[in-house]
């Protein structure tokens, strides 16, 4: 019985080394990545794990959906391996570092049989007053105000009747005719018959993407995944 027992360890103590080895060349081992909604239906996120998957099968992943704040923290203390936000740490943090993915414009979202989209341009005044479906930030208390201000600085005031938690909910109540939305241009495939979607030319808002990592990387996993994520900006 001992020798058994004896023959299993030693079997045991021989995964364990081989896993080390795979460990330290990244094949295995966990990644914790946090993320931002619009990281997911960019493609930027969904792209970058398939690729890792295909190259490295055996690496874990764990998702977390977290405001800018909390991951900059997870990155500081390491719970994080990278981090997709709308912005960047401040350029003179000590521990950070980041890069931009990806810039989003944002299109009108427009009922389909709505006076407007008969129109060959639309201007600012035409969007004047209007019913508006706002899509909120959970992650900045200052969106409506921001959301406002942006309108305004456009050349038109919007009239706010419904607040939407997400994109894909704005374009739901776009198409019952409940009011417009401005929508990231990543969104258009999710539209249906009921919904017109039209560039603004005048108006330059956008979803910005960045990625924000360590400076000091630990595990070469890490490194080959921040890689990945980066290589979407030229593809995207």
């Amino acid at each position: 019985m001992f020798l058994v027992e004896s023959r299993a360890l030693l079997q045991h103590a021989d995964r364990l080394e081989n896993l080390g080895r795979r460990l330290g060349r990244g094949e295995e081992g966990g990644l914790c990545i946090g993320y931002v909604a619009d990281a997911i239906h960019t493609g930027i996120l969904p792209g970058a794990l398939r690729a890792l998957h295909d190259a490295q099968p055996d690496v874990h992943i764990a998702l977390y959906n977290l405001s800018p704040g909390a991951q900059f923290e997870g990155l500081r203390q390491r719970s994080l391996d990278i981090a997709l936000v709308h912005q960047p740490p401040p350029a003179d943090d000590p521990d950070l570092v980041a890069a931009p993915l990806f810039r989003d414009p944002l299109l009108l979202a427009v009922p389909a049989k709505h006076p407007l989209v008969g129109k060959a341009e639309i201007a600012p005044g035409d969007l004047d007053g209007l019913p508006w479906i706002a899509i909120e930030n959970a992650q900045d208390p200052a969106w409506r105000d921001a959301f406002v201000a942006s309108c305004a600085a456009a050349g038109f005031t919007p009239d706010i009747r419904l607040d939407a938690a997400e994109p894909l909910t704005a374009l739901g109540l776009v198409a019952s005719g409940l009011g417009l939305a401005l929508v990231p241009k990543s969104m258009a495939s999710a539209t249906t018959e009921d919904i017109e979607v039209r560039e603004l030319p005048w108006h330059d808002g956008c979803v910005q993407l960045w990625a924000a990592w360590h400076h000091i990387d630990l595990r070469p996993v890490v490194t080959s995944f921040r890689t990945t994520v980066l290589g979407t900006r030229s593809a995207e």
